[in-house]
């Protein structure tokens, strides 16, 4: 790896927090979370610019003990060096007459930086924290302008498309995760 070479990661929080909890149903949680020593070992000696975690703030009126939690998380990821929490909205709707709530435009909002960034010669490489194939035209998008994108996909969920469209694919599972708790 190049220690000059720039690279900008991009974390889809609300794919990350899911992988985890599927990963790590009891005892830990994205609080407890080591993302600088998760960062430091994605850059491997390049040169960080900056990282951004997209997510939603919960709904305070639903659950106001997971909302403090959640709001506690993104105070501690507003204090890593050279990390930017990127807040989008939480959508409610109803399925099978069930009160429902997901997070909206993260996805676009990621991509649209990846693609602005790349373009902006901030970076020479783009790190997506993604299990999530939508993602392939921005990937695209950014190839073209002459970056690089890496992919980081989780075992056993991982987008093929992802895979075959980044520059480099790295893939942790439930064991390699543990070493950032």
């Amino acid at each position: 790896m190049n220690s000059s070479e720039k690279v900008m990661i991009f974390i889809d929080g609300s794919n990350f927090y899911h992988i985890l909890k599927d990963y790590f149903k009891k005892g830990k949680t994205l609080m407890d979370f080591n993302f600088e020593k998760f960062v430091h070992n994605l850059i491997n000696g390049r040169k960080l610019v900056r990282t951004y975690y997209y997510s939603a703030p919960l709904d305070k009126t639903k659950d106001e003990e997971t909302y403090a939690k959640q709001q506690k998380f993104f105070e501690k990821l507003k204090k890593l060096p050279d990390f930017e929490l990127m807040l989008c909205r939480m959508q409610k709707g109803f399925i099978n007459n069930q009160k429902i709530y997901q997070v909206k435009e993260d996805d676009i909002h990621i991509a649209v930086d990846m693609v602005k960034f790349a373009y902006n010669d901030a970076y020479d490489t783009a790190i997506l924290i993604s299990t999530d194939g939508d993602f392939v035209p921005a990937i695209e998008a950014v190839k073209e302008k002459g970056k690089r994108v890496e992919n980081v996909g989780f075992k056993p969920k991982f987008s093929w498309h992802l895979k075959q469209k980044s520059d480099r694919f790295v893939q942790f599972d439930k064991n390699s995760l543990n070493e950032f708790f």
